[in-house]
């Protein structure tokens, strides 16, 4: 598989060929369990991203990158309130982590079992 500016000058070489022709041509190919093979598209366009030098999720320890955090979470129709594995991810949570709930006037508190209220 090329990479980099092998990449660019196959790609810029190969000029009007269609999609399939240039993945192919750049090495992007895998074989399937029948023997035939199979392009790797995705792969291929993320080389491609990264030979022009666009970075996406490098430094993300989040999923896969893409979507980005909204910061707002929805009660669902049973009642809990889902806070999700990209936001236990960014804070580092791991499962059996305890928390006190502190309930205010219009919010919802989290803190950590045997941490202090002041922290934020």
């Amino acid at each position: 598989m090329l990479t980099g500016s092998e990449l660019l000058s196959k790609v810029k070489d190969l000029g009007d060929a269609g999609k399939s022709e240039v993945v192919r041509a750049c090495g992007y190919v895998s074989s399937k369990k029948d023997g035939a093979d199979r392009l790797n598209f995705t792969a291929f366009y993320e080389a491609l991203l990264e030979a022009k030098g666009v970075e996406f999720g490098a430094n993300s320890k989040i999923g896969k990158g893409g979507r980005k955090l909204s910061y707002v979470a929805t009660v669902q129709g049973n009642g809990n309130l889902l806070i999700g594995k990209a936001y236990t991810a960014l804070l580092e949570l791991n499962p059996g982590d305890e928390f006190d709930i502190k309930l205010g006037r219009k919010q919802i508190r989290l803190i950590p079992a045997g941490g202090n209220d002041e922290e934020e």
